[in-house]
């Protein structure tokens, strides 16, 4: 038996332990069985969890839960992923709330160098889909990975374009991995997992899809991508909340506009009205916003010599040298420095003509 793995299940299955308490809690001792071996005056002392959370932990019993859990990892060969692994997604990892423990069956690199995904209603209309579809198809050829819920309309629409032209697809699901919701998408999901794509989800074997888990899917779509596109949705949508979470998680959200007595359309046009989607018309303007599309080389100018650089300025500098754009998010995440140290100096380089910025939040060297 894996004893960590027991000790990461069990984490996620204590009371009043979320997943931002947890990430407290692994940022002081480490690991899942530390966490459960540490002294009750120890736990209190974390900022965040007291004496309540500390007793909450160093009460539970319910390790069978945990045991049961893995064998069904074991026998049907699910990935897991666990907050502090080297390959967990660190994209996920710059979100507020990231989950804790990540359930997967597939073998697309959740850390790829481009993730898009594409939500929408599950009452789409012949335009919705023609524009999914077209969309997909446009993005081929700069090998995107295509996220998506595994839902009944823009989200299945998406999943099977991507098959179709020869993209990884990934379906991110509000409940275990038992089953597949809907019912109907099971060979959708066997497809997308044989074509290279995958299933992921945060909810351990026997969690029904229940309504309050979808929100909780939303947020790992939101948080695993680069941008978001909402094509059609109600301004009451499921797609909405997605949208609002990939805002609040600084990441690109487009939404494609349609006509204005379309119901279908209303939460896409709310979203470009309030500035919180781009207008988004097709795959060449989402590229290019992203910074995705193929830049010309140019020859790299000698350097002054003896511009004077903060040691901030300087690592920068260094992480920026190694490809030629780089998104905010990955600076803030290998740089090991704070979001406004970086955004400090990423300014004070930019008044020196030293990094230059370009949309889609990435950045690079001059």
């Amino acid at each position: 038996m894996n004893a960590e793995l027991l000790y990461q299940l069990a984490l996620t299955l204590v009371p009043n332990i979320g997943d931002v308490q947890s990430k407290i809690l692994l940022q002081h001792l480490g690991d899942a069985s530390s966490i459960f071996k540490a002294k009750t005056s120890q736990l209190e002392k974390i900022e965040g969890i007291g004496p309540f959370r500390a007793g909450c932990i160093r009460k539970f019993q319910d390790f069978h839960v945990a045991e049961a859990e893995m064998k069904f990892i074991e026998k049907f060969k699910v990935k897991t992923l666990f907050l502090n692994d080297a390959d967990y997604p660190k994209r996920l990892l710059n979100c507020y709330d990231p989950p804790t423990l990540l359930f997967y069956k597939g073998s697309a690199d959740l850390n790829a160098s481009k993730i898009v995904g594409i939500v929408g209603t599950r009452s789409n209309t012949d335009y919705g889909k023609t524009f999914t579809e077209k969309l997909v198809e446009d993005l081929a050829s700069e090998s995107v990975l295509v996220l998506s819920g595994l839902a009944f309309g823009i989200d299945a629409v998406a999943h099977k374009a991507a098959i179709k032209h020869g993209l990884a697809t990934v379906g991110v699901v509000g409940h275990g991995l038992d089953k597949i919701y809907p019912a109907a998408h099971a060979g959708l999901a066997k497809e997308m997992i044989k074509e290279g794509g995958g299933i992921l989800t945060e909810f351990f074997s026997g969690t029904k899809p229940d309504k309050h888990n979808f929100p909780l899917r939303n947020r790992v779509v939101a948080g695993l991508c680069d941008a978001t596109v909402v094509v059609e949705t109600a301004i009451a949508g499921g797609s909405m909340i997605t949208a609002k979470l990939a805002d609040a998680y600084n990441r690109d959200v487009f939404a494609v506009p349609g006509r204005t007595t379309d119901k279908q359309s209303a939460g896409c046009h709310h979203l470009i009205k309030n500035n919180k989607a781009i207008l988004l018309t097709d795959a060449d303007q989402l590229l290019e916003v992203m910074g995705w599309k193929e830049v010309k080389k140019q020859p790299k100018k000698q350097r002054e010599l003896f511009i004077e650089l903060s040691s901030d300025e300087r690592g920068i500098i260094d992480l920026l040298q190694h490809k030629e754009l780089t998104h905010i998010d990955e600076i803030n995440l290998r740089s090991g420095l704070s979001s406004s140290a970086v955004a400090a100096a990423i300014l004070n380089l930019e008044l020196q003509s030293i990094v230059a910025g370009l949309p889609g939040k990435m950045y690079k060297l001059v």
